[in-house]
């Protein structure tokens, strides 16, 4: 019988993530005007219905739709990222490998990336993007 793949494995706890809102907060007014942006900014005017909190305006955005803690940066899979620069970085999720997945880092080279990814694989320490920096560029 063959060994799970690092991929396979489940985290040892998944806890379910809520996203108490999805939807992305607007600018007040930046619907009608191409020249306001739909990006989030406070409305400061004193006599600004938004700022106010009428019924029916714009929600503002609120401690109350803040994420759980546990949750918040946690991706689907289930796994905490822990970000990793060179080989022995790895050594430290030894003990913890059923509740983190490494993140090689940006600064990595191509090379350096494929020892790290067999490295884990050794280790069975899940990466989140393997194959991430390993593709040629053909022009």
């Amino acid at each position: 019988m063959e060994a799970a793949s690092n991929e396979d494995r489940p985290p040892l706890t998944k806890p379910k993530i809520i996203k108490k809102r999805t939807k992305k907060l607007i600018q007040h007014q930046s619907d009608p005007y191409v020249k306001i942006k739909h990006h989030w900014q406070k409305p400061k005017g004193i006599d600004n219905r938004v700022h106010r909190r009428f019924e029916g305006q714009i929600l503002m955005p609120n401690t109350g739709y803040r994420s759980n803690k546990e949750t918040e940066h946690m991706p689907p899979s289930g796994f905490q990222k822990f970000l990793v620069h060179s080989i022995k970085e790895l050594e430290v999720l030894l003990v913890c490998n059923k509740s983190y997945c490494t993140e090689i880092a940006h600064s990595v080279s191509p090379k350096n990336h494929r020892t790290t990814v067999e490295r884990a694989a050794q280790l069975a320490i899940r990466v989140s993007k393997p194959n991430a920096r390993l593709c040629s560029k053909k022009k």
